[in-house]
């Protein structure tokens, strides 16, 4: 198989060279883009710190089997998912998968370092970095769906000390890791129906977010983020951190990314749009990279349409160094694994795709108003023998390539899972 991927690959390099494309170049460009992979698809968004169900609009479905149910096992599946994986990688982590041990438990409020030491110990071993995530859902402290935008002063309290420890456990990956950490604000504080007042939830969110902010940190080590949502479960009607909020805030404090999921617009919106123009006002931006199918229905991310233009977005504006890029989904129907290698791989054929692209001139046919001959070579890239770029960067990271990737996923299965 080696010897034939190896054939292959030199004759798709021949025929990108045709176009002006290096793929040995695009391959090493791919190998060094870091994208974070989530610890939350392997136990459902389950983690550690409280046994009650899911809620603020989050929802898992399916039972498939072999669920991760400890911190072990969880750091054992991840391990596993990213052997199959190419490329570069950084761990995403929630506040809810803290590690407690000799039986201590703080609530979300008092989290600190020292419970994620377990983690940072798991990164640096993989010379990972970490990025990290406040869990503003699933606890007994949302109070009528809502944290940090709640009109009680208590539940705000509780929930701004929540997110201002986050900051320095954030702090805290960096510093151990000297990677920065990527830390999203995303909340489904909203309502079911028409509100009376839009206003005041959005006034509490916004001074919420500043005084978490107002912990002190590095901004070259710590990158806080304001995460939108168009709508979830339960909150139908209105949501505090719409898009036009987290936007405009973000804008407005120095330090604070924006940070899109392709999951959380109405459903004609698309992301890729919205990449380079947020990119020609901010330095930096974040993604949460996922498939909704309809809703924001956290789908394992596929090599389609949409995945392959953000991809295309992100390449062609020049913007590799500005965009942090993780993925975001769960879905507990189908092999937990498998869901996680076939998101990571599909995100990372369609960087790579783009970056086999002859970007410099098909910009310069639509500059030169040569929409004809644009539609001819942008069709023309569909047919070219990308499959056997995507092997040979397989091959050279040492993974799996996609036609042996279900045995390998499979022999886990057997060997490990299914033990459970």
């Amino acid at each position: 198989m080696d010897s034939l991927i190896q054939k292959n690959y030199e004759i798709a390099k021949e025929m990108y060279a045709s176009i002006g494309v290096d793929t040995d170049m695009a391959i090493q460009k791919l190998k060094n883009i870091p994208v974070s992979l989530h610890c939350w698809q392997g136990d459902d968004v389950g983690g550690y710190d409280q046994e009650g169900p899911l809620t603020g609009g989050i929802q898992t479905t399916g039972n498939y089997p072999g669920k991760a149910a400890t911190p072990q096992e969880l750091m054992d599946d991840i391990d596993q998912a990213a052997s199959l994986c190419p490329g570069k990688k950084k761990l995403n982590l929630h506040a809810c998968y803290a590690i407690f041990e000799d039986g201590e438990h703080v609530d979300r409020d008092k989290l600190e370092p020292k419970h994620f030491k377990k983690w940072v110990e798991f990164a640096k071993s993989r010379n990972m970095g970490i990025d990290f995530n406040p869990t503003f859902f699933s606890h007994p402290k949302v109070k009528d769906g809502l944290t940090l935008s709640s009109p009680d002063e208590e539940t705000r309290k509780f929930w701004i000390e929540h997110g201002k420890a986050c900051i320095r456990i954030s702090q805290y990956f960096a510093e151990e890791t000297g990677i920065p950490c990527v830390m999203n604000i995303w909340t489904g504080d909203g309502f079911k129906d028409i509100p009376a007042d839009r206003m005041g939830p959005r006034m509490r969110y916004k001074e919420s977010i500043e005084e978490i902010l107002s912990e002190p940190f590095d901004k070259n080590k710590v990158k806080p983020c304001v995460e939108s949502k168009v709508f979830g479960i339960g909150v139908e009607s209105f949501t505090s951190g719409s898009a036009e909020f987290a936007l405009t805030f973000a804008a407005t404090h120095d330090g604070c990314l924006p940070l899109m999921d392709n999951g959380h617009y109405h459903p004609t919106e698309v992301v890729s749009d919205k990449i380079p123009a947020l990119l020609c006002f901010y330095p930096e931006i974040a993604l949460h990279i996922t498939r909704g199918v309809r809703w924001d229905s956290d789908h394992a991310v596929l090599f389609d349409d949409e995945t392959k233009e953000m991809a295309k977005e992100i390449v062609r504006c020049d913007a590799l160094e500005r965009v942090y890029m993780a993925l975001d989904f769960f879905d507990a129907s189908i092999n937990r694994i498998a869901a996680w290698a076939v998101g990571f791989r599909s995100w990372q054929k369609a960087l790579l795709s783009a970056l086999c692209t002859p970007n410099a001139a098909l910009k310069k046919l639509q500059d030169e108003s040569k929409f004809t001959e644009l539609m001819i070579k942008q069709e023309e890239m569909k047919t070219m023998p990308f499959g056997a770029v995507w092997n040979q960067y397989c091959k050279e990271c040492g993974v799996a390539s996609d036609h042996d990737l279900y045995g390998k996923i499979s022999a886990y299965e057997t060997d490990v899972l299914a033990k459970r």
